[in-house]
Order: C-alpha cells, then sequence, then structure tokens
C-alpha cells in the first residue's frame, strides 16, 4: 500500500512538473526535432529561412491582433505552427518560408467557421508553398526510417496530444493508415518490409502526433473525431497508393479539412479552448448557431445575448452571462482563448 502511494504520490509530482499549457511542450519538442534535424539530418534547411519564418509569422499574429482590436495573445500557437513549417517545408529561396508563415497565420483570422480557425495553419502553409510558389517541395524521406526515431517521436507525440486531450484521434488515425496498408500488402502478396517501412516512418509519427491532432482544427465530439481520422487515413492511402501522388499526408488533411465544420454542426460538442484544457471543474457546453462563434458556458447556465460585436472563440475572453443567471453563482471563467 505504502509502495502504491508513494508511486502515486511521484505520478503526481511530475505531472505537476509539466507546463500546464501543452503548447510549451509542443515548442519544446519540435524545437528538439528541428535541432536534431539540422544538426544530424540532411534537412536542406537554412538557418536564414528558419529565422524568416519564425519572424514572419510571429509579425503576421502581431499584426492581426492590433487590426482586429484584440489582445495580444496566441504567440504560443504562432511559435509551434512556425516549427512545423520549418521541419516540412523546403525551398531553393529565402522568401518561400516567410511568404508561406504570412498565409499560414493569416488564415488563422481569415478563415474561420463556427468561431473556429479552419485549417492548420502549418496544413495550409506548406500547401500554399508548393502549389503557388516555383521552387519548394516537401521532403518526407529526410526523417529517414530509423525506428529509434520513430519510438520519440511516438513517445514525445503521446505526452503532447495526451496533455491536449485529443490523444483519441492520433492513435485511431496510426492505426486505420497502417491497417489499410497492411490490408493492401495481404491482398497483393507484397513484403511486410513495406508495412515495416511506413511503421518506422518519422513523417508519418510527425503528422500523427503534431498536425492531425492539433485540437483547433477537428471536431469537438469524440465519436467525430474518430470519423474524422479514418476519413483522413482513407484519403491518404487512396493518393499515395492509388493515385500515386506525392505528399499524400498534408494533401490527405488538405482535402478532408472542410469536413469538420460540418460534423460539428451535425454532432455539437464542448469546444477546445488552449486556456481551460486542464480544468475539469466546471462542465462546459458550447452554444452557437452555424456561421456564428459559438459561447462556451458552464452546464445549466443560460447563453448569454448575441451580439454584433461578439468575439470569436479563439480570441478574448466572452462576457460573463449577467441577464438570466443567479447572482449566488460564482462569475463565469474565461474559457477560450488560443
Amino acid at each position: 500500500m505504502e509502495i502504491t502511494l508513494a508511486r502515486r504520490g511521484l505520478i503526481t509530482a511530475a505531472r505537476a512538473l509539466l507546463p500546464k499549457d501543452a503548447r510549451i511542450l509542443q515548442i519544446l519538442f519540435l524545437a528538439l526535432l528541428l535541432t536534431a534535424g539540422v544538426l544530424l539530418r540532411d534537412f536542406s534547411l537554412h538557418p536564414l529561412q528558419m529565422a524568416l519564418a519564425f519572424a514572419a509569422g510571429l509579425a503576421t499574429q502581431a499584426f492581426w491582433l492590433k487590426r482586429l482590436g484584440l489582445e495580444q495573445r496566441g504567440f504560443l500557437s504562432a511559435i509551434v505552427s512556425c516549427c512545423g513549417l520549418s521541419l516540412l517545408l523546403r525551398s531553393d529561396t529565402m522568401w518561400a518560408h516567410p511568404l508561406a508563415a504570412t498565409l499560414a497565420m493569416s488564415s488563422k483570422f481569415v478563415l474561420r467557421i463556427h468561431g473556429k480557425h479552419l485549417y492548420n495553419p502549418a496544413n495550409l502553409g506548406v500547401i500554399a508553398a508548393i502549389t503557388l510558389i516555383p521552387g519548394t517541395w516537401v521532403s518526407p524521406g529526410q526523417w529517414g526510417n530509423d525506428l529509434a526515431l520513430a519510438v520519440w517521436l511516438l513517445m514525445l507525440g503521446t505526452i503532447v496530444t495526451t496533455r491536449a486531450r485529443r490523444l483519441d484521434i492520433s492513435w485511431m488515425f496510426l492505426g486505420a493508415f497502417l491497417g489499410l496498408v497492411a490490408l493492401r500488402v495481404m491482398l497483393l502478396g507484397q513484403s511486410w518490409a513495406i508495412w515495416w517501412h511506413q511503421l518506422g516512418n518519422g513523417a508519418l509519427l510527425l503528422f500523427a502526433f503534431f498536425m492531425i491532432s492539433d485540437p483547433m482544427t477537428i471536431p469537438n465530439r469524440r465519436a467525430p473525431r474518430i470519423a474524422y481520422a479514418l476519413i483522413v487515413a482513407a484519403a491518404a492511402i487512396g493518393w499515395q497508393y492509388l493515385l500515386f501522388r506525392p505528399n499524400a499526408l498534408i494533401w490527405a488533411l488538405f482535402l478532408v479539412t472542410p469536413l469538420v465544420p460540418l460534423l460539428d454542426r451535425l454532432f455539437p460538442g464542448e469546444g477546445f479552448s488552449w486556456n481551460s484544457w486542464g480544468s475539469r471543474s466546471i462542465p462546459l457546453r458550447a452554444c452557437g448557431t452555424f456561421g456564428t462563434p459559438p459561447t462556451i458556458v458552464a452546464e445549466g447556465w443560460p447563453a448569454p445575448a448575441r451580439s454584433a460585436t461578439t468575439a470569436s472563440s479563439s480570441f478574448p475572453a466572452l462576457p460573463s452571462p449577467t441577464s438570466d443567471a443567479p447572482s449566488s453563482r460564482p462569475a463565469r471563467p474565461a474559457v477560450r482563448g488560443r
């Protein structure tokens, strides 16, 4: 009994040492991967390209916040997106990375449905770059197929997505994608080395744990998230093995992402907030209509009245309900944020 209590105490202490905001873990892990890639792998990434990407991304975030009169925050998400662009995108020019970062960060403020930005910024930035900017490409083979690297990516990604409460979509996508590859191997009588090649693919694990799992751009409820992961996996398999086109993962995510607003409308659920993801004291629900930002309120509280000036979900905290809420209840905490 004492040993069990001691272990639980150690686990609790270890969890207390972890940052409360999962984006800090994302930044640390992505920075570690980026540093290892530049030093140990042939990433073909010039330091100036990376520096310009971060400068453009953070400047764009600051510009839109000031332009829209919003609270100056969300820079952690901007750093995560710039890390993703630096890990995935390659170019012969110096201006491709900052331009892609500018487009990616602007998409968070321009392409919004139900109070959520539609696309994962890094995903949209990469797609925009390889389709619009000459001399740009994605090099998934840069990670190699070192199983040790795959294990590290798996472990680090599990920690991050668990902290963000969206681990289900990562594992479901991996299971579906690898299962479909295994089915293809069996049907065609191919060598199982093909399946092992995918299992040790660092790019696949990076996509599963750091891109498709972005909690701001996936369905709010668990069942639609699982369906979404299955659809993305099937689209990636079709793109790679039926159409024989490159960059299957990022294209599949880009093409399937527009389904998220529809799934959220058909199956409404609790919206995600970086400011309140770790709080479990007050159950939340989303109140909103199609095309308007949902307001997150505590269960049993009346939804506040709509107004034309209501901020979107990932911007400043929404006003507390005052018209109908009993005075004995405490003020509703701000729960939405980037």
